[in-house]
């Protein structure tokens, strides 16, 4: 069942949202669900446009999606999203997206809300509609995966391009999925087999800057990415999970 604040799309899969094997792209998948977030805060009255007026702005701490099979080209699927009860500081927003009954992605965003002005974290209570419902429903209950912030092997460099940058003045969410997937070859990105990945935002980035692509790979199967400045600073956080 849906919950009465649930977003519901039915979208075609259009080739600008297809990687090199004519499926759904995983940073596209992450686009999707970011344009979703973003329409649906809109109508329930906490947008960009509302809050911007106040001096507040979205912030994305992380996501984590699950693959269970990529959409084709020109499939038509359901995008949903709906936002859970809501914390003191931080909320989650979970994302499905389906076709014909069958689970294809599902996902889940950390988002916590900036005041420019002065630079801290601003109440949600005071964001969200009075008396807005929240459904009890989630994609799933297990908390995000705290990932060990350390340096790894270097294998790709990236420089923030102009096409990266968003209304924030800084590298868009979905950029680093998309600067990463480049890091590989379509070979090699196909290879992965990926079926979760993980992101965590720890700073923000800006055009010109050069980012150093790291990984390691974790006893458990999974590998460990990490998005660095050259002096060291981290802006990401990535765990990816295949077959």
């Amino acid at each position: 069942m849906h919950n009465p604040h649930e977003l519901t799309r039915e979208i075609t899969i259009l080739p600008s949202m297809c990687d090199s094997s004519a499926k759904l792209g995983i940073p596209d998948t992450f686009a999707l669900f970011m344009d979703a977030a973003t329409e649906h805060a809109c109508a329930l009255g906490c947008g960009l446009d509302t809050l911007g007026q106040r001096g507040l702005f979205w912030l994305t701490v992380r996501t984590r999606v699950r693959f269970f099979r990529r959409a084709h080209m020109l499939e038509r699927v359901t995008l949903s999203t709906w936002p859970e009860t809501p914390g003191k500081l931080r909320t989650n927003r979970d994302y499905r997206i389906e076709q014909g009954g069958e689970l294809l992605a599902a996902g889940k965003t950390e988002w916590t809300v900036l005041d420019r002005n002065t630079g801290r974290l601003h109440p949600l209570e005071d964001v969200f509609t009075p008396g807005l419902e929240f459904g009890s429903e989630a994609v799933w209950t297990e908390p995000f995966t705290r990932m060990r912030d350390e340096p790894m092997e270097t294998f790709a460099r990236y420089t923030v391009r102009s096409t990266d940058i968003d209304l924030g003045g800084h590298m868009n969410n979905v950029a680093y999925l998309r600067a990463l997937a480049g890091a590989f070859t379509c070979e090699a990105w196909q290879a992965l087999h990926i079926r979760e990945l993980e992101i965590a935002y720890r700073a923000s980035c800006f055009e010109g800057d050069t980012l150093l692509w790291q990984k390691r790979a974790d006893p458990d199967g999974s590998l460990s990415l990490r998005a660095a400045l050259e002096e060291g600073k981290t802006i990401a956080l990535l765990r990816m999970q295949g077959t």
